[in-house]
């Protein structure tokens, strides 16, 4: 019952192969120094490259880009395809049209139960004006309603 923003996580493995996930484990740790956190299944396939690469980027979306956290979600081949992007720190990928990207150094992990949890020091962050996120709740997306 609890509704979340909806981010994908990107990164580029030392093999030049790009990673891409859908995930909504995602909060603010630290304003000074900038941290942020994420978590990841052990059992994911992209743990080793996220685990060993020194950056990644936290895309947050948009409304308009709920298409995307469904391909970032499903196992599948191809899901960088026609996919717009831009290289960011430590090469990796920055999500065009993201509401919002935070681009992070991948400064340690910690694993508890069946998940790794990932901490960020924040290098560079940027916005899209006027752009609503993207929302998870019950199973289904939504979008933001004023009050």
């Amino acid at each position: 019952m609890f509704a979340t923003g909806v981010t994908i996580v990107t990164a580029r493995a030392a093999s030049g192969e790009l990673i891409g996930l859908t995930a909504n484990s995602f909060n603010s740790v630290s304003l000074e120094p900038p941290l942020v956190l994420w978590s990841l299944a052990r059992a994911a396939g992209s743990l080793p490259a996220l685990s060993t690469g020194s950056h990644y980027a936290i895309n947050i979306l948009a409304a308009d880009q709920k298409e995307l956290a469904e391909r970032f979600a499903a196992k599948r081949d191809g899901r960088w395809a026609d996919v717009a992007w831009t290289e960011g720190a430590g090469g990796a990928p920055l999500l065009t049209g993201a509401a919002a990207v935070f681009e992070c150094f991948n400064r340690s992990r910690y694993e508890e139960g069946d998940h790794v949890i990932f901490v960020g020091e924040v290098e560079r962050c940027s916005h899209r004006a006027g752009a609503a996120p993207l929302l998870f709740h019950g199973g289904r997306f939504y979008t933001e309603h004023p009050l």
